[in-house]
């Protein structure tokens, strides 16, 4: 009887031993693909490598990089009876404070006389992702300087319409008129070619304000350029002139910014004029073309 019962018994264990082997052998198996698949899953969402620094790693001293004798001259008349120690330290300017050489720097001049007190001022900007795996230096320097671009009022730059390309003009259906000296009133977009300017340069009755001479300055006075995208400086530029409002006794003094970027560096530079005599107004482009040379020299400066 004892017997009986030990037989029946040890094929029960047998088949129990079995079936826990097998069921090792599945966790085994089961715990070999999820490590499979973990390490498939990292390789597969791996980022991206973070991108490389920008071009420029430090940032040279302003003074120094703007200290071409010729256009400082240009730009800041020396004023009678300075000591050469005197006109040395009017054409070495002045450094701004600065706690991070490598981040921000900058510079200023100023040059004062009978007639006019002139201020110049340049500034370095190295742009610094801290978060290259989004967006690399190059890319936040340019948002930098799109915000620049915007709180100047200007518009982003996009392709020209030349005249007489483009989209049609849905008012003139067929701009090739047969006679253009006598438009079809259908077409009020045609019209006879404007009257050649009275001699001896006046602007037409038709002519803009901006480019009519202000009181007290000669009849020969450049007209207003105005703030615009510049081409041909830097990676990107714009330049931003502003005339303070005309007063009884109070000069217009002029300000023309330019700023552009040159990869993860943005550059300013500000030149402002401030006559003494009420009713003189800065010439717009002899203004301008003066900050263009020194913005220019420094773009060559950063390219060296």
């Amino acid at each position: 009887m004892q017997r009986t019962a030990v037989r029946r018994v040890l094929p029960g264990l047998a088949m129990l031993t079995a079936l826990a082997a097998g069921a090792a052998g599945l966790t085994g198996c089961t715990g070999g693909s999820d490590g499979g698949s973990t390490s498939d899953s990292k390789a597969g969402g791996s980022s991206a490598a973070p991108a490389q620094p920008g071009k420029y790693r430090s940032l040279p001293a302003p003074c120094r990089a703007a200290a071409d004798s010729k256009k400082l001259k240009a730009m800041l008349p020396e004023p009678e009876g300075l000591t050469p120690e005197q006109r040395d330290q009017l054409y070495a300017g002045v450094a701004d404070a600065s706690y991070d050489g490598d981040r921000h720097v900058g510079c200023r001049w100023t040059s004062q006389t009978p007639e006019e007190t002139r201020l110049l001022s340049v500034g370095f900007e190295r742009v610094v992702s801290y978060d290259r795996g989004a967006a690399s230096d190059d890319d936040k320097a340019k948002q930098v300087y799109v915000r620049l671009l915007t709180d100047a009022h200007l518009p982003f730059p996009g392709p020209v319409t030349t005249p007489g390309q483009g989209a049609a003009n849905p008012a003139s259906p067929n701009p090739a008129s047969p006679n253009p000296a006598n438009p079809s009133p259908a077409n009020p977009a045609a019209s006879p070619p404007p009257a050649s300017p009275p001699a001896g340069g006046a602007p037409s009755p038709g002519a803009p304000a901006s480019g009519t001479p202000a009181p007290g300055t000669s009849p020969s006075a450049q007209p207003e350029l105005g703030s615009r995208v510049l081409e041909g400086l830097g990676t990107e530029a714009f330049l931003d002139d502003k005339l303070s409002a005309a007063g009884a006794t109070a000069a217009q003094s002029r300000t023309v910014r330019i700023v552009f970027r040159t990869s993860n560096v943005i550059v300013k530079v500000e030149y402002s004029v401030q006559p003494a005599a009420p009713g003189t107004v800065p010439p717009s482009g002899e203004t301008q073309d003066k900050a263009r040379q020194l913005a220019q020299a420094l773009a060559e400066r950063f390219n060296e």
